[in-house]
């Protein structure tokens, strides 16, 4: 059985504090265009969110039209994460997963302004550890250089 870990959206108020970017909208609010940015990010953290289970990634997306992605944790590779010295502050970060899984075709998948990002992926880590043991899976990396002829 199944069982729900964690469930999380971006965050579009700390993303405003806690990022360069978000300090500079706030600045073009003063010309009204900074206020449009605001909403459309909004809407944008608004319409996806994440859930983590014990075995799967689930990536819901859409507003009217709904996507429902999954990433199976065994296939996750390496789980990264990138913040500023604002985002610290702010606890925000950036994670992104390298998949062998056909959502990510093979390449990364980025998670941006997620609160307590630290902490959520050293629990993925965790969780894509146990996945792994509990399927018996090992990770076989071949690289081209080495390939034979």
């Amino acid at each position: 059985m199944e069982r729900p870990v964690d469930e999380f959206r971006s965050s579009t108020r700390r993303w405003l504090l806690g990022s360069f970017a978000g300090w500079g909208t706030l600045l073009t609010c003063l010309a009204g265009i900074g206020f449009v940015i605001i909403g459309v990010r909004w809407l944008k953290n608004r319409s996806a969110s994440y859930e983590i289970t014990d075995q799967r990634l689930i990536i819901k997306r859409g507003i009217l039209f709904k996507t429902i992605d999954e990433i199976e944790l065994y296939r996750i590779k390496d789980v990264r994460l990138g913040y500023s010295l604002l985002n610290q502050m702010t606890d925000i970060g950036t994670i992104i997963l390298t998949s062998s899984d056909r959502t990510t075709s093979g390449g990364e998948f980025t998670l941006r302004d997620i609160p307590m990002a630290r902490d959520r992926r050293e629990g993925l880590r965790k969780l894509v550890d146990r996945a792994r043991q509990r399927r018996g899976v090992r990770e076989l990396d071949v690289d081209d250089a080495y390939a034979l002829d």
